[in-house]
């Protein structure tokens, strides 16, 4: 069974990994998950998955140097109050289902799949984040949010939408600890 932290977080959730190239910052996050890579693929690609989890829908053609477009779910948009036109993107990496990676406005997001030795999937989300705005360990609990409702999606096929979620703990959590994190200098894309 999983343990709990402070923050809320199963000990299964491992914090980020820090990435530094220059100013650029990033994030790298690995996850595993007891299902098969298809699975975890349909959870990360599919609009009725990514309902719960993601804060926005993921809309264009699966096509490398497609045009993206991530409008807010209306129940994320309303939280956070957030209008106007929804940011665009570029499909960078289309290859199911090992490596799903595209822009998001100024951001950059890649996730890679490999089976797990044990059996099913090992995830690796890592984003370089293009505005560091807000700062990064809010960021970094932002993403870490989305990626335990992704959990519940692969293991129960559902979520309550990312949105109702208190990301406060998390945003605590990761600037207490925000100098301890595992800090890595590797060149971003």
């Amino acid at each position: 069974m999983a343990r709990t932290s402070d923050a809320g977080m199963n000990s299964r959730d491992a914090m980020a990994a820090v990435l530094h190239d220059g100013d650029r910052v990033g994030l790298r996050f690995e996850r595993t998950f007891g299902h098969s890579p298809d699975k975890v693929w349909r959870a990360i690609t599919e609009a009725e998955h990514l309902a719960h989890w993601m804060p926005c829908d993921i809309v264009g053609e699966r096509t490398v140097g497609a045009t993206l477009s991530m409008p807010f779910w209306p129940a994320v948009a309303e939280k956070f109050s957030i209008t106007g036109p929804a940011p665009t993107g570029m499909l960078l990496v289309w290859n199911p289902p090992r490596c799903f990676a595209f822009s998001w406005d100024t951001d950059h997001v890649r996730f890679d799949l490999a089976p797990a030795p044990a059996g099913g999937t090992v995830l690796t989300l890592t984003t370089w984040i293009g505005a560091v705005e807000p700062p990064p360990p809010e960021v970094a609990s932002g993403y870490h949010l989305c990626l335990a409702h992704l959990a519940q999606v692969v293991d129960t096929g559902t979520a309550p939408n990312v949105a109702t979620s208190d990301p406060a703990p998390l945003h605590d959590h990761y600037l207490r600890h925000w100098d301890a994190l595992d800090h890595r200098t590797e060149p971003a894309p």
